[in-house]
């Protein structure tokens, strides 16, 4: 574990294996995408292995979530820790977030939502939610149109969508950086001393040309994964462990709050890693909220729904529809079979999907099409994101300064 976390001196930023993963860069070389076994090398987390995953079940009496189930969350960093905490009746809680950078929330962005929801519903713990308005200034702010005012006001609009996933407003507090920065000060600069500019630049890729915000910026992320930002929910109390699901190219952040944690005298963060949800155009990268035609936003209607799947998902289908029904598709580059792995809850239904249109006996001969898969993928959706819509329409004003009080 120390050689791990020591990894933070090496220079993570830069492409290596074909591929680069920051917290702002997602893109691999060739077909397949991203090679996740290699990132947990790269990165020195561990493997979720089924093990540990009986041990969840065994312990919290459920069933695991099928993300777990399925490797969509397959690396982590002692998560075996939180176990250990639960079994023993001590204290934990969650910590996720969200940069706001678009009026409403895309699939992706939901993925780690739902997962914490999972994850509060099945330890009972409480949970915080950083709403990072000042990194989208830093990063995003040189155009005339972006200014403060605009990211504080998409966080509290991103808000809406993040308490329509059902959190516990009893257990849940969601905040604005530029709002509630000044409790957390303390913890911010103690971590500010502890991490030199070399650390920072390599873990992090920066330039002299960044501006002095983002170098200070990665001590913002870090401060929440520690109790003592919290006195309002913790008081002074270093015990609670923090638990971090999040995306891998998050971790980061987290890498560098390992380091510097033993020397503050605070708990080392625990992390859950998910894989990347892919673009609608393809796996090499994530998807982004900039580009509206092919993201499919939780704001989104079903006809527009339909459109973008069947005109931008992208297939692993073969290139005739003879070869198709002869050989099936590429499932590991078929952008709808992807997507159903992290939407269709019925394992017997995506097991079906997985025989008839992938490769193999089932269905020899008679392969199911590209334009089926893509059927039932806007079929699974579309109730999806109404049920969202729904929730969302039932957030007032005052659940939203409800949470975040």
């Amino acid at each position: 574990d120390v050689m791990a976390d020591q990894q933070s001196e090496v220079d993570l930023a830069s492409k290596q294996d074909g591929q680069v993963v920051t917290p702002w860069e997602v893109e691999a070389d060739g077909d397949e995408g991203i090679d996740y076994a290699k990132l947990i090398d790269r990165f020195g987390s561990q493997p979720i292995t089924p093990e540990l995953i009986a041990r969840m079940e065994r312990l919290t009496n459920k069933p695991a979530h099928p993300w777990l189930r399925r490797g969509m969350f397959f690396s982590h960093r002692d998560f075996e820790l939180i176990l250990d905490a639960y079994e023993n009746k001590q204290p934990f809680y969650l910590y996720t977030g969200r940069g706001p950078s678009s009026d409403a929330l895309h699939m992706g962005h939901l993925i780690p939502f739902m997962f914490t929801k999972w994850l509060q519903d099945t330890f009972d713990v409480p949970l915080v939610i950083q709403m990072t308005d000042d990194e989208k200034f830093l990063w995003k702010g040189d155009s005339e149109s972006n200014t403060i005012e605009k990211f504080h006001h998409l966080g509290k609009e991103n808000c809406r969508d993040i308490i329509a996933c059902g959190f516990d407003i009893n257990k849940t507090f969601i905040f604005s950086n530029l709002d509630y920065i000044g409790h957390m000060y303390p913890a911010i600069v103690r971590i500010e001393r502890a991490v030199t500019y070399s650390q920072a630049k390599g873990i992090f890729g920066f330039t002299d040309s960044d501006n002095i915000g983002k170098h200070s910026f990665p001590a913002i992320q870090a401060a929440p994964s520690f109790p003592v930002a919290f006195p309002h929910m913790f008081g002074s109390s270093v015990e609670p462990l923090c638990l971090i699901p999040c995306a891998i190219d998050q971790d980061p952040y987290f890498r560098m709050t390992r380091d510097v944690a033993p020397r503050l005298g605070w708990k080392k963060p625990t992390l859950l890693h998910s894989k990347f949800f892919p673009a609608l155009t393809g796996s090499k990268t994530k998807m982004s909220a900039s580009d509206a035609s092919t993201t499919i936003y939780v704001s989104d209607t079903p006809d527009m729904i339909k459109t973008k799947v069947n005109k931008y998902a992208f297939s692993g289908g073969q290139v005739t529809v003879e070869e198709q029904k002869a050989q099936g598709a590429n499932l590991e580059v078929d952008v709808a079979f992807q997507w159903m792995r992290f939407f269709c809850d019925d394992d017997a239904a995506l097991a079906r999907l997985e025989a008839e249109y992938g490769p193999g006996p089932a269905r020899a001969g008679d392969k199911m099409l590209t334009g089926e898969a893509k059927a039932l993928l806007v079929a699974t959706l579309q109730p999806i994101i109404a049920r969202h819509q729904q929730a969302r329409k039932a957030v007032t004003d005052e659940m939203v300064e409800a949470f975040m009080a």
